[in-house]
């Protein structure tokens, strides 16, 4: 709103002059502050826009965005007018309630993208959080990402030992076959061969390999629209041959959306939750309240009703 005001803040004077009911006027200094809180609110509306999309994963895109709006609100601190130093100092303090910790999901999920990698946790942490002067952040996130990928190769390494035991249950039962049987039974040991030494640990492990190799650049002409359109899970699809055990990993971290629906119908749906009657509930209530609505609904493959009356048709009764 206050963008398209500041398109036409020439037409207001005009207005006031053949509209007589049009009484206040936004005066040049009044307008250079609506300029200066619109720079502000701008990056807040991009980064809006960005995690609340719910058709591509988003939670490999969350820290880079809470960057911005750091980078943002530290830049306004030092500025010149008084409001605006005002302003950045109540949602500085807003910002440190929320954000004074390392959100460790939304720092995994950075790292398993392959443009960001380990090089974008050691960028952003210290302009986040400037307090943290011995990297005490930094080295959590990667102690807890490798931590999650000794999990991941737990659980490869059983699965392959229960495909090995399935395997030579099948061959003790085809023992005595024919030619073709036996044909297909050296087959059989020869994958449980290959199963047998994926259990081997190699020297460097999928997320050693990973993190010393340089982050992923596109080649295309156009750098913007190439990072917009980047699909981080079509990468890893494309490279799970390469990184088996970090690819199932990194799918399973990716999926998880920073938001289940779109900003504005949050809004709307927490007037439904938060009423006169039920205004002293807790903020963990009221997420378990709106959450779990939306979770029983996608167990049971139940779709939001639509809130808009449908049209009853009503006979009239027939008037001589």
């Amino acid at each position: 709103m206050l963008k398209t005001a500041i398109r036409f803040k020439e037409v207001f004077p005009r207005y006031h002059r053949v509209e007589q009911a049009f009484l206040w006027v936004v005066t040049p200094e009044q307008w250079e502050k609506v300029e200066n809180v619109n720079q502000v609110l701008a990056v807040f509306n991009d980064v809006t826009n960005v995690v609340s999309g719910s058709d591509y994963p988003t939670s490999n895109l969350f820290l880079p965005e809470v960057w911005r709006m750091k980078e943002i609100v530290d830049i306004k601190a030092g500025d010149r007018n008084e409001y605006m130093r005002l302003m950045s100092a109540k949602m500085s303090d807003k910002f440190d309630k929320y954000w004074g910790e390392s959100n460790m999901v939304m720092a995994l999920a950075a790292v398993l993208d392959p443009r960001y990698k380990m090089k974008l946790i050691r960028f952003c942490f210290p302009i986040i959080y400037p307090l943290d002067t011995n990297g005490d952040s930094i080295k959590a996130v990667l102690s807890t990402l490798k931590e999650l990928f000794e999990v991941y190769v737990a659980a490869h390494n059983a699965s392959i030992i229960q495909q090995q035991a399935a395997a030579e249950v099948s061959a003790a039962t085809t023992l005595i076959a024919s030619v073709t049987e036996e044909v297909s039974g050296g087959r059989s040991r020869f994958r449980q061969h290959v199963r047998s030494n994926d259990i081997i640990r190699p020297i460097k492990t999928d997320l050693d390999v990973y993190l010393e190799e340089d982050v992923f650049i596109s080649d295309s002409e156009n750098g913007e629209d190439s990072d917009a359109n980047f699909d981080a899970l079509g990468w890893w699809k494309s490279n799970a041959l390469k990184y088996r055990i970090l690819s199932k990993m990194a799918r399973d971290v990716l999926a998880v959306p920073i938001s289940t629906v779109a900003s504005e119908s949050s809004f709307s749906a927490g007037g439904r939750v938060i009423e006169p009657h039920r205004a002293s509930l807790s903020i963990d209530t009221v997420e378990m309240l709106l959450c779990g609505a939306d979770w029983v609904r996608a167990l049971h493959g139940i779709k939001k009703k639509c809130r808009i009356p449908k049209m009853v048709e009503v006979e009239l009764p027939n008037v001589p």
